[in-house]
């Protein structure tokens, strides 16, 4: 039997103009990312004690989100499919070292008449059908990651916009 998931949809609306918005989102997510709970030294690595140095968003078609961790090892969390500046961008999204392959993350940013509404779709779940078990753990985990992700973010980008 076929097992699907819907898309996981969460948004946030924050007190700054789009292009804001998605430099805070790309550029500065090293400010605000919960490394500490989202994170592959959370959650490959949390036995020993390594750290989040820094997490990188290449902003460029064919550019990836990497963490950089106290030891050295650069660890990539995904790749950039599409980049539209300020108003999209799609990642093949595969924040571990599972074999399995990658889901899909978009995120637009649309102008309001107070700010911009950001609004993350994570897709892609029937790719990871063949994972017994592991699909409805994962997409419970990430569709409660995303709302404390996304309010970290909009607290950061608040904090930007004043």
């Amino acid at each position: 039997m076929r097992q699907t998931s819907e898309p996981i949809t969460c948004s946030v609306s924050v007190r700054c103009e789009p292009d804001r918005a998605f430099e805070v989102f790309t550029g500065e997510m090293n400010s605000w990312w919960p490394v500490e709970t989202h994170s592959r030294a959370a959650s490959e690595y949390e036995d020993e004690e390594l750290k989040v140095e820094r997490v990188e968003f290449q902003g460029i078609a064919g550019g990836r989100v990497l963490e950089h961790m106290s030891n050295g090892l650069v660890l990539p969390w995904g790749e950039v499919l599409v980049w539209e500046p300020p108003r999209r961008f799609v990642l093949a999204w595969k924040p571990h070292g599972r074999d399995q392959p990658p889901t899909e993350v978009e995120v637009t940013f649309t102008a309001v008449s107070d700010g911009t509404d950001v609004v993350l779709v994570h897709r892609g779940w029937e790719r990871l059908e063949a994972i017994p078990g592991d699909v409805a753990r994962l997409y419970g985990n990430y569709a409660a990651g995303w709302i404390q992700t996304l309010s970290r973010f909009a607290e950061a980008a608040n904090t930007a916009a004043a």
